[in-house]
């Protein structure tokens, strides 16, 4: 009985020493994330698409990493469709911009203002191609899937927190991935006369939000 017991227990720690990093492996940055941050990422990204977090990790485990799930929901909510819509082209092989043609839309969509542009990667190539074309031809951008997964995370995080973009940015340029920056700006926010929450309200106001748009929900 002692023996099938140490066994069990054996298994069972195993089991839970294996999980772990299968659960940060998917992040698509390669960083090791404890359980604790990535539930506290589900719940940021279920409060301001305002999606129960239950449905935010069943995107997860369809196959799409954490970091990409706000794409996921805010292409749906763009075109009006369910997530599992969006989720069948990209488990389907499309790219994120592909997709982003199907429903609709342009790569302009994926533009947050801020005040000051960052050079050299992972948003200069984004913001350096705003800056030298007019508005009319920001259709013609070509995003990859990474600039695309890191023009919608600063949406979010930026607006969910209500926290300046480029303070984000800088993080971002940093090497911090989204889990950990909503970590950061999450436990920043709690706090009172955050600096960052104010820059943000003063350069912001009425900024374009990147309102909803409607898609041609093509399928």
């Amino acid at each position: 009985m002692r023996v099938s017991t140490l066994i069990l227990a054996c298994v069972l720690s195993l089991a839970v020493f294996l999980d772990r990093p299968a659960q940060a492996g998917q992040l698509d940055m390669g960083v090791s994330i404890g359980s604790e941050g990535f539930r506290g990422f589900y719940m940021s990204v279920g409060e301001y698409f305002r999606v129960p977090e239950p449905e935010v990790v069943v995107i997860r485990d369809r196959g799409i990493y954490p970091d990409h799930i706000p794409v996921v929901l805010y292409l749906s909510q763009m075109a009006r469709l369910h997530p599992d819509a969006i989720v069948n082209m990209r488990l389907g092989g499309m790219s994120w911009l592909d997709i982003t043609v199907r429903l609709g839309f342009g790569p302009e969509i994926y533009y947050v203002p801020v005040q000051v542009v960052r050079s050299g990667p992972p948003y200069g190539k984004a913001y350096g191609y705003y800056k030298k074309h007019p508005k009319k031809e920001w259709n013609h951008i070509k995003f990859t899937d990474r600039d695309i997964v890191n023009q919608v995370n600063l949406r979010f995080l930026s607006e969910h927190h209500k926290y300046a973009p480029e303070e984000i940015m800088k993080l971002r340029s940093g090497g911090r991935d989204f889990v950990s920056i909503n970590q950061e700006v999450k436990s920043k926010g709690k706090g009172k006369g955050n600096g960052e929450k104010r820059e943000y309200k003063e350069k912001h106001k009425g900024k374009d939000k990147g309102g909803k748009g409607k898609g041609k929900g093509k399928d």
